[in-house]
């Protein structure tokens, strides 16, 4: 299917299943979200990367407009629906102060492999045990998906665009595994160093080696 989206470009992606809240300041995205509001229409999220607009962005629909201020800014809460590919992007929508773009949807396939996604959110516990971080995740870890734990696995921006670009599942899984898998002996190493940092200057209780 291809058809016509009013487009938000940030520097973040976004997934399909995601929760996003933003702050709306700018007066074209105000009148964006109004008038996604009015039409009951989603809008696009493209990511933009190294100050370009990415070719892939994620559909979000509005979800709630949660406050507006007295000079029209708004708190809004959004949710990500599926991933596009931008075709065209359509600079002049005529009486509007914000862009669009025509775009397609590729096929995204969601078979999981169970004892894969088990191992990625297992790693990724650790990770989070290293680094002193407590998450929860909403979904039992028997329906979390790679969505729902990307931005949780330590990717930068790029590769989490990456991973956006990957259409099956358990490709998506596969790519978490191997990242975490290299990234984890460099973050276990760094908090090594920064305990023996940290133990530089102070009393050392050591025990003699015998001869």
């Amino acid at each position: 299917m291809t058809n016509f989206i009013n487009i938000f470009p940030l520097a973040i992606v976004v997934y399909p299943g995601e929760e996003l809240n933003l702050h709306i300041f700018e007066p074209r995205y105000k009148q964006l979200i109004n008038d996604c509001k009015e039409n009951q229409k989603p809008f696009g999220i493209p990511a933009v990367i190294d100050d370009k607009i990415g070719e892939l962005g994620t559909l979000v629909e509005l979800v709630e407009i949660t406050e507006v201020y007295d000079n029209g800014e708004m708190d809004i809460k959004t949710k990500g629906l599926e991933v596009f590919r931008i075709l065209e992007i359509v600079k002049d929508v005529p009486g509007k102060l914000y862009n669009g773009a025509i775009v397609n949807y590729p096929e995204n396939s969601e078979k999981s492999n169970q004892l894969l996604m088990q191992k990625v959110v297992e790693i990724i516990g650790q990770l989070h045990t290293i680094l002193k971080v407590k998450k929860t995740f909403s979904k039992t870890e028997a329906l979390l998906r790679s969505y729902d734990v990307a931005h949780h696995a330590g990717l930068s921006l790029k590769e989490e665009y990456e991973l956006l670009g990957l259409f099956h599942e358990m490709q998506r899984q596969e790519y978490l595994k191997q990242h975490l898998l290299k990234v984890l002996p460099i973050v276990a190493e760094m908090e090594t160093l920064k305990k023996r940092i940290k133990l530089n200057g102070h009393f050392k209780n050591l025990e003699g080696f015998n001869l």
